[in-house]
């Protein structure tokens, strides 16, 4: 008599092979488990704790869990697996959140041992940015992180259906495996994506260009997660970017422009950043991140209330060194500071460091300070004076005139006689050009672009 043929689970991630633990389908009360090596650090969980608040997680209970010398299989020792498995079924928890990046095996294992979904940091993380995504591109850049991180933990969760039989009798199968065929379909899903999101970048790429042509400097806000960047994008530019107070509020990039009195800059709001970026995330958003790579400055702003506010501006530098805008010019701004006892509004200027500028994006106070520490950064002075174009340089009088900068004009045989008044900015991208010498009496020499 034959045995019946297995009945198919409803859900990928679910088997009945009894070396894997068969994953429950919902559930978001959560245990957190907050590794640590030597002394802890009490932030590390509060910033977790936020996490998986933002992803909707209705956070039971945390445990910490030393890890000197992390358990390959499980990451954390058999007598403090135990401890947390009891924690976990007093709390009724059908959910465990690891602030740590975990192997695939590790994953499978704990979630064996624990009888509960486990997700670490980088799924975490992962899920926050699948739910903010708005745009096309954004969830473009999520589903490919998203599929890169579901690639590395395929199990052999189908094995009841698998079609490799070796040279029996009556199961010799096609020669693929469900494992194998998911491995395949997930390869040509990401395949597909990645097109797609060239295409979208191709798009944003030849939009950077405009703004380059048109010889507007480019400003991004970068900054820690929640640190205020949206609320600062919104009071500078009268914009409506969606701003709340939670972590990852913005995934998509806004650019508006803003006008100074000193002339027009392009400004863009742009993802923030967190400790341990999932580094696939980072690949993802990478056209996003063009926003801080290409800029002329960056606005790298900061949670003034933050108490561990310096080791975030340190994580924001790790995350613009590793997208290559680590050189870039900034400005600090440290927002919040209606939420400092004594702290008013303030412009910084030190010598051998970057400016400063303590506002409140949420009041308004210290606006007008922000706006002059730009205009000296970019150096948005006035170039006037009186300018004499030769009848060749048809289209620097054009490129002039575009920009608005003829005041007054005649011509003769000889060229243009011109009256011109225009940014310090516009005149020298103006001077690299074909004729710009002609410009050279009118322009300072330009300051050293990463002197402060």
């Amino acid at each position: 008599m034959s045995n019946p043929p297995p009945t198919e689970p409803t859900d990928p991630t679910r088997h009945n092979d009894s070396l894997f633990y068969e994953r429950k389908r919902g559930g978001n009360n959560a245990l957190l488990i907050q590794p640590y090596a030597g002394g802890t650090d009490p932030s590390l969980l509060e910033e977790f704790v936020e996490l998986a608040a933002s992803a909707g997680a209705n956070v039971l209970g945390t445990a910490t869990a030393r890890i000197d010398k992390p358990n390959a299989a499980t990451l954390i020792g058999k007598g403090k697996l135990e401890e947390i498995k009891a924690q976990a079924l007093a709390v009724e928890a059908d959910l465990i959140l690891v602030n740590f990046s975990l192997s695939p095996t590790q994953e499978r294992n704990l979630e064996r041992a624990l009888q509960a979904r486990v997700v670490d940091r980088t799924g975490l993380i992962l899920d926050i940015f699948a739910q903010r995504a708005r745009t096309h591109e954004g969830k473009l850049q999520v589903e490919l992180a998203q599929l890169k991180h579901l690639s590395t933990r395929l199990v052999r969760g189908w094995t009841h259906l698998e079609r490799q039989r070796g040279g029996a009798i009556g199961l010799r199968g096609p020669g693929e495996t469900q494992l194998e065929m998911d491995r395949r379909i997930i390869q040509r899903k990401l395949e597909s994506l990645q097109r797609r999101l060239d295409k979208v970048e191709v798009q944003r790429t030849q939009m950077r260009r405009a703004r380059v042509r048109s010889e507007v400097p480019r400003v991004a806000l970068v900054g820690y997660t929640n640190a205020g960047k949206s609320t600062l994008f919104n009071r500078l530019t009268g914009a409506d970017a969606y701003a709340a107070d939670q972590l990852f509020a913005t995934l998509d990039p806004t650019v508006r422009k803003l006008n100074l009195p000193t002339g027009d800059i392009t400004l863009a709001d742009t993802v923030g950043f967190v400790r341990d970026l999932p580094h696939d995330l980072v690949a993802a958003f990478r056209s996003t991140l063009s926003e801080a790579r290409e800029a002329d400055l960056l606005l790298h702003v900061i949670d003034a209330a933050d108490p561990i506010r310096d080791e975030r501006i340190g994580q924001v530098n790790a995350v613009l060194k590793e997208i290559g805008a680590a050189d870039l010019p900034q400005i600090l701004v440290f927002n919040k500071v209606d939420l400092l006892e004594g702290r008013s509004p303030r412009l910084d200027e030190p010598v051998d460091a970057p400016r400063r500028v303590w506002l409140s994006a949420a009041t308004g106070e210290g606006m007008d300070l922000l706006h002059q520490a730009i205009a000296a950064q970019l150096d948005q002075g006035l170039v006037t004076g009186e300018l004499r174009l030769p009848l060749s340089a048809g289209k620097l009088h054009a490129r002039l005139q575009s920009l608005g900068a003829i005041r007054q004009q005649s011509v003769d045989e000889h060229g243009w006689q011109l009256d011109i008044s225009l940014p310090l900015t516009d005149a020298r991208r103006l001077q690299a050009g074909p004729h710009g010498d002609a410009l050279d009496p009118l322009i300072p020499p330009a300051p050293d672009p990463n002197s402060f």
